[in-house]
């Protein structure tokens, strides 16, 4: 979508913006059955004027407002490009969450499209994400701290949310067990009275946490589960193969297969990067699972007997051949003086996938990826500050001429035949469009599938494209040289680790974030920094050429160029147990490509612990709780600290928590507000009302005991 001001339509301080609905999304995935989706948009801004006329979309009004619907719409498709629809109430979130963006509230590095696509866990035809960025925030909390505090009202998501991350971490295998538990403060000491079993006793409590159970999981699992201990629901009184899992992911010359999957002669990938057969397949049983992570963010799962092919740093000196280690003989044993010890062995060829048919030429590609404009609002343009560059790229596209148009900035033109009597579209657009790259911007634009499982030549090219148009070489003394690429696009950023680690290279990634950044320079005037960039460090083996430009290639050689990349093991973490299996491959160092382009040998941990309804614990009860904590383990904590239920005078431990484990290192707490309810948007203004009227009243929180159903 482009904005722009024109001297018939918008009057002064005002703008135009137009947006092209792609094709492939049929109109009525953006505007709503019966336009609900653009009802709610035109609502929101009263001061933008928006047309819709065929798949064409324009707004005209008050610039900063044309400017949010632009955002909107971009985020819109974003979302739409991940097969998920655009609801009534996404948009409203979007809206808001652009908004306080715009008003510089939160740290503004989570987009709507980022929080919106976030799956947790997809079960049974649904998928369970974060629908507000405060949501997001606690499952990302989730995922990087050992104890995490989801304080709000009823209605947020708390529990439903921990209980999706829970289950996903099961079936992750990073935790062997699921331990869900409540106060059971209504019952107090008479539940031993109450008749029936304990769980028949327990169960009309507990029984929002079966119901989200149920939405998770085969319900028909769930008994089974219970039984063998992998899942336990119990109120807080009560609360005292050298192999591969078979979801593993391996890598094979159509692509990623689950280990699982394979059978006697297929072919998977090896460490030379050529296929190699599967020779046999060997169940294994259940195992004791571990999560082998490399220092460069790559991990995967294998057994305590599983096979690592390793070396030191003393082997390597002294000239020995590379050990065969198990994973249980590694643990504790990582570190040597500081220095990671194990040395994990790297492909020695790039992948050698088959050659696939492109529609462009993949260096041209990599160019225009990285200093073309596709938006498709004009004819497709390149910006270069090298002249090299324009010719390579007008050598690369035939029927195109590039027209300097002054300064950096040259307009791809499609070259006109004798006797052209109509209007043909630009042969660049055409591609962009079948490759689904048009109206795609810097933070949206990605590689194609055809071009990133093709052969060697092809990625090389491409990568070479990119990294002559936004990377270069960064020169260390007494080292090769690395290399930096930058993009705002999470999806490119993907995308160019991939293509670094199939061609034998590494990769490590970092953000920097926009905000806060001083505005660049271009054509004399400051321009701000919109986005967070994604800075990708890389390394390739000696004899891949990642760049064609002179200047940076003839650095790259002075500097060393490429040497050889290395990965060390920095974790063996325990994840649960898991049904596994052994493969058998043909490869004479029985190496195979599982992965993050990890190689492994052909023969490959503890609970996840839920407290729900904190508020009505007593301060010893959390204490007793927290100090439970066993290794491997994770806690959620949920509650409201306006819903204590327990007797006059017994301080809730939730509120006294806070004023203890605030600010220590590894306990996180997110605290959630009626903008993240989830359920009737009447629920949010209740929950405001009430807040006002103790605010008003000097009435002490937790006087109002309206309990509510639990759930989702």
């Amino acid at each position: 979508m482009t904005q722009t001001p024109t001297a018939h339509g918008p009057a002064q301080g005002q703008a135009r913006a137009h947006f092209t609905v792609p094709a492939k999304h049929p109109m009525v995935t953006v505007l709503g059955s019966g336009d609900s989706l653009l009802r709610v948009i035109e609502k929101a801004f009263p001061a933008a004027d928006i047309h819709v006329r065929g798949n064409e979309i324009s707004a005209v009004g008050d610039a900063g407002e044309v400017a949010l619907v632009q955002r909107l719409f971009d985020e819109m498709m974003l979302v739409l490009r991940t097969g998920q629809p655009m609801t009534e109430d996404a948009v409203e979130r979007s809206i808001a969450m652009l908004r306080a963006s715009e008003n510089g509230e939160g740290d503004g590095q989570e987009t709507p499209a980022e929080v919106l696509t976030q799956n947790i866990l997809s079960s049974r035809g649904r998928t369970i994400r974060p629908k507000t960025l405060n949501q997001k925030r606690y499952v990302d909390a989730i995922d990087k701290h050992t104890i995490v505090f989801g304080i709000g009202p009823a209605g947020t998501g708390k529990t439903y949310l921990a209980m999706a991350k829970a289950v996903q971490a099961l079936q992750h295998k990073q935790v062997n067990r699921i331990i869900l538990t409540r106060p059971a403060v209504e019952a107090g000491e008479r539940l031993g009275f109450l008749p029936g079993t304990l769980y028949e006793k327990i169960d009309p409590y507990l029984r929002p946490l079966y119901d989200a159970l149920h939405d998770m999981l085969d319900p028909d699992s769930i008994p089974k589960l219970m039984a063998s201990g992998t899942i336990e629901v119990a109120p807080l009184a009560y609360m005292r193969g050298r192999a591969q899992p078979r979801f593993t992911n391996v890598l094979t010359p159509d692509g990623w297969r689950p280990i699982g999957d394979l059978q006697v002669g297929d072919l998977v990938v090896g460490s030379n990067g050529e296929p190699t057969p599967v020779l046999g397949v060997y169940p294994q049983g259940e195992k004791d699972i571990y999560r082998v992570t490399a220092q460069d963010g790559s991990w995967t799962l294998c057994c305590g007997e599983h096979l690592w092919t390793v070396r030191t740093a003393s082997d390597k000196r002294r000239d020995k051949p590379w050990r065969v280690l198990e994973t249980k003989e590694m643990i504790g044993n990582l570190r040597a003086a500081h220095a990671r010890r194990y040395e994990l062995p790297m492909l020695t060829a790039p992948v050698g996938f088959p050659e696939r048919e492109v529609p462009m030429d993949p260096y041209a590609l990599g160019l225009l990826l990285g200093d073309g404009c596709l938006t498709g609002s004009t004819t497709p343009s390149f910006a270069t500050a090298d002249p090299e560059l324009a010719e390579a790229l007008e050598a690369a596209l035939p029927g195109v001429a590039l027209r300097h148009k002054g300064g950096p900035d040259y307009v791809l033109n499609r070259i006109k035949s004798p006797g052209d009597v109509v209007t043909l579209e630009n042969p660049v657009t055409r591609i962009l469009r079948e490759t689904d790259l048009l109206r795609t911007r810097s933070h949206s634009k990605f590689v194609p599938d055809d071009y990133l499982q093709n052969s060697v030549e092809v990625r090389l090219a491409v990568l070479q494209g990119l990294l002559d148009s936004d990377g270069g070489p960064v020169t260390q003394a007494d080292r090769t040289c690395r290399i930096q690429y930058t993009t705002t696009s999470i999806l490119l950023r993907d995308d160019v680790i991939s293509l670094v680690q199939s061609l034998g290279g590494v990769a490590y990634t970092r953000r920097r974030t926009a905000e806060g950044r001083k505005s660049g320079r271009a054509r004399g005037r400051d321009v701000p920094f919109n986005r967070d960039a994604h800075i990708i460090d890389i390394r390739l083996p000696e004899g891949i050429e990642p760049f064609r430009l002179a200047r940076k290639r003839d650095k790259y050689l002075a500097a060393g160029g490429g040497g050889r990349p290395m990965r060390f093991i920095d974790s063996i973490e325990p994840a649960g147990r898991e049904e596994a299996v052994c493969i058998q491959v043909a490869a004479e160092d029985s190496l195979y490509v599982t992965q993050d382009y990890l190689l492994t040998h052909n023969t490959l941990n503890d609970a996840f612990i839920i407290l729900d309804e904190a508020q009505n614990t007593s301060a010893e009860q959390m204490k007793m709780f927290l100090t439970r904590l066993g290794f491997d383990s994770k806690i959620v904590i949920t509650g409201d600290v306006t819903q204590v239920d327990l007797p006059s005078g017994t301080k809730s431990g939730l509120r006294q928590v806070q004023d203890i484990l605030e600010g220590l290192e590894d306990v996180h707490f997110s605290r959630l507000t009626s903008q993240d309810v989830v359920r009737h948007k009447l629920v949010g203004r209740i929950v405001d009302a009430y807040e006002k009227y103790d605010s008003e009243n000097g009435t002490e929180n937790g006087s109002h005991k309206s309990r509510g159903h639990k759930g989702k």
